[in-house]
C-alpha cells in the first residue's frame, strides 16, 4: 500500500472536493469509502510518533503504523498530508484530511472543533535546556526573571506554559525556526516538549538535558482527530482504537517505538 505525503501548502485535489460535497448527505466515512483512499494529517518532525527520518526519507513512527493499520482495517488506498500542530484543523475543516494521526493533545481549545477519539497515550511536559546551562539546573529555576522558555507554536506547550509562567519569558517559535536551535543560539534557556519528542533530543543531540517535572505536571491525553459532527466517522476510529488495544497490536507499535511508558491501555 503506497503512502504519498502532500506540503502543508498543497491544494485541495478534486478527491477532497468530492468529499466535502459527499459528506454533508452521506457522512465523512460514506465518503472516505466512495474515495477509496484514507487521508491522515500527521506531522513529519514528530519523533516515535510520525516522523520522516532524515536519512533515508521513510516515515516511521507509532502513529504511522496505526494509520496503515486503519487503513487496512477499512480495506482503503492512503495518503499522508503534512501539516502542522498549528494547522491540522484548519486541514481538517478543510477536507484536506479527514484524521489527524500525531499524536494530538485533547485541549479544550481543540475540542471546540474537531471531535476526539479514545486516548492512545498520555506523557507530561518536560523541559529540554543545555548540559552547559548555568542558568537552569532544576525545575524550579524555569519561572523566573530573565529565562525564556520556547515553545512550538500551535503545540499544547503554547497555552500551558503562557498559564504557568509568571516571570520568565515564552518565546513562541513558528517554523522554519526550531526550539532546539532557539537554545543553541542562546535566544532561549530551555524548551518545552513532552516524552517521545524529549527522548529524541537525548538520542540525537549530545548537548542537551532534560528537566525533569514535579509530579505528572502538565500531562496530557493524545488522541485521534476527526472533523466536527461526524459521528458515523468517529465511532469507525474509536472502534479501531478498541480493537488495538484489545488485541495488542498498540501496544506492540508503542513498544516498537520506545513510548511504552506513556501509554494509555484502557
Amino acid at each position: 500500500m503506497q503512502s504519498i505525503s502532500l506540503p502543508a501548502a498543497a491544494q485541495p485535489s478534486s478527491a477532497t472536493a468530492a468529499v466535502q460535497a459527499a459528506s454533508p448527505a452521506g457522512g465523512r466515512l460514506a465518503a472516505i469509502r466512495a474515495r477509496g483512499r484514507l487521508q491522515v494529517c500527521m506531522w513529519p518532525e514528530y519523533f516515535a510518533i510520525s516522523y520522516r527520518n532524515p536519512r533515508n526519507g521513510v516515515l516511521e513512527g507509532i502513529d504511522i503504523d496505526m494509520a496503515r493499520a486503519l487503513a487496512a482495517r477499512l480495506g482503503l488506498g492512503l495518503r499522508f498530508v503534512e501539516t502542522s500542530f498549528a494547522e491540522f484543523m484548519d486541514r481538517l475543516e478543510g477536507g484536506d484530511c479527514d484524521i489527524a494521526m500525531m499524536a494530538v493533545g485533547v485541549l479544550p481549545a481543540r475540542q471546540a472543533r474537531v471531535d476526539f477519539s479514545r486516548a492512545t497515550m498520555a506523557s507530561p511536559v518536560y523541559g529540554v535546556t543545555s548540559k552547559d546551562s548555568t542558568r537552569i539546573a532544576r525545575w524550579e529555576d524555569i519561572d523566573k526573571p530573565g529565562v525564556a522558555v520556547a515553545v512550538a507554536a500551535g503545540t499544547l506547550m503554547e497555552p500551558l506554559m503562557r498559564r504557568t509562567l509568571t516571570q520568565a519569558e515564552l518565546l513562541v517559535v513558528r517554523p522554519p525556526s526550531t526550539r532546539e536551535a532557539e537554545v543553541q543560539a542562546g535566544r532561549a534557556d530551555l524548551f518545552m516538549s513532552d516524552f517521545p519528542y524529549t527522548r529524541r533530543m537525548l538520542l540525537m543531540h549530545d548537548w542537551a538535558r532534560i528537566i525533569e517535572p514535579p509530579g505528572r505536571f502538565g500531562e496530557t491525553a493524545y488522541a485521534y482527530a476527526v472533523p466536527k459532527g461526524e459521528p458515523a466517522w468517529l465511532a469507525e476510529v474509536d472502534a479501531f482504537v478498541a480493537a488495538a488495544k484489545a488485541d495488542g497490536s498498540l501496544a506492540a507499535a508503542a513498544a516498537r517505538h520506545g513510548l511504552t511508558p506513556i501509554l494509555v491501555r484502557d
